[in-house]
């Protein structure tokens, strides 16, 4: 009698990810000798029987990936997005887009959403996707397809992390400013993912390790006019200040606007620093220095990933990129 039986309860029954079923069924020599005869021997015993979708994770699938972000309209997810739109296209394959919202059960919805329609895989934009109180609904989703978290970590047989140091970008960006002799550093932290916990930690232990007072922080909102507010509340509190260092451009940009509206010049009198080298840093008047994270070789390595684990090549869980500081008319007098 034929068992019909899921690839995830062949897995299970073999101790192994559903992945490596599948290459057992599809490419069984790019399987180790020891794991291939044991899933074999579960096959064998069930009488399994793999259907044409099962089979199509690996071979003649249904050429189609799942791609989810919190807000198509911020740039620097856009880029993103599109970067691997136009990648996934030159392989032939079609691309879903989903915008969640940052509230969980919408996450949830559309992650299953994304699964019943077969995608060959997940791309999660943005550390937002991990969250605090627990991430069972992506660990679930990754026992039926590979899934990419773009700037995020989480530990899973089927998942796979691109990651920009974050850290390093904003620690990167006190040291510069130190050097060019500002000591009065303030960070306007926003959001609290996991890329922003980890700004907010590269500018303490930058501060810390010059010497300089960790607790200039100010809390902002996302938005132009968060940057604004930060600028006023430090000016309200009498604080000297020599630069601002932003978690996100479009922040810097409002800091830029209200410090000009205030009378203070740009760079001379404050120093102001961004993070994503979005077209906004280019645009601002003065060009805006900024952190640049890497958006399109994030974007890039996350095809390249996922592209190999659909192969069932043995590819890298982590991948660690170093952003770069780049340097405009917002710190530098042209």
């Amino acid at each position: 009698m034929v068992m019909h039986m899921k690839m995830q309860d062949i897995a299970d029954l073999a101790g192994v990810s559903i992945a490596t079923v599948s290459r057992v069924i599809n490419q069984p020599e790019k399987v180790k000798i020891e794991t291939r005869q044991k899933v074999e021997k579960i096959l064998e015993q069930t009488n399994f029987v793999a259907n044409a979708v099962a089979r199509g994770l690996v071979v003649n699938s249904m050429k189609t990936i799942g791609v989810l972000t919190v807000d198509v309209r911020d740039l620097h997810f856009a880029n993103i997005i599109y970067t691997i739109e136009r990648q996934f296209t030159d392989f032939g394959y079609n691309v879903i887009l989903s915008n969640t919202g940052g509230e969980l059960g919408e996450k949830k919805r559309y992650l299953r959403v994304m699964l019943e329609k077969q995608v060959d895989g997940l791309i999660l934009i943005g550390s937002v996707f991990k969250e605090h109180t627990g991430n069972k609904h992506i660990l679930e989703a990754s026992t039926s397809v590979p899934v990419i978290l773009v700037n995020s970590l989480l530990d899973g047989d089927n998942i796979y992390s691109i990651l920009c140091d974050d850290s390093y970008g904003v620690r990167k960006a006190v040291n510069y400013l130190v050097s060019r002799g500002r000591k009065d550093i303030y960070y306007f932290t926003d959001v609290k993912s996991a890329s922003g916990i980890a700004k907010l930690e590269g500018f303490v232990q930058g501060m810390k390790e010059n010497g300089l007072d960790s607790n200039n922080v100010i809390e902002v909102s996302r938005t132009l006019e968060g940057g604004g507010d930060g600028i006023h509340q430090l000016m309200a509190e009498k604080r000297k200040v020599s630069a601002i260092i932003c978690g996100e451009d479009l922040t810097a940009v409002g800091a830029m606007k209200a410090l000009t509206e205030l009378g203070y010049r740009i760079p001379q009198d404050v120093a102001v620093i961004g993070y994503n080298n979005s077209i906004l840093a280019q645009t601002a008047t003065p060009t805006l220095s900024s952190i640049d994270n890497l958006a399109e070789a994030m974007a890039r390595q996350a095809v390249e990933v996922l592209i190999n684990v659909l192969q069932g090549k043995q590819v890298s869980k982590k991948i660690l990129l170093t952003p770069s500081l780049v340097t405009r008319g917002s710190t530098e007098l042209i």
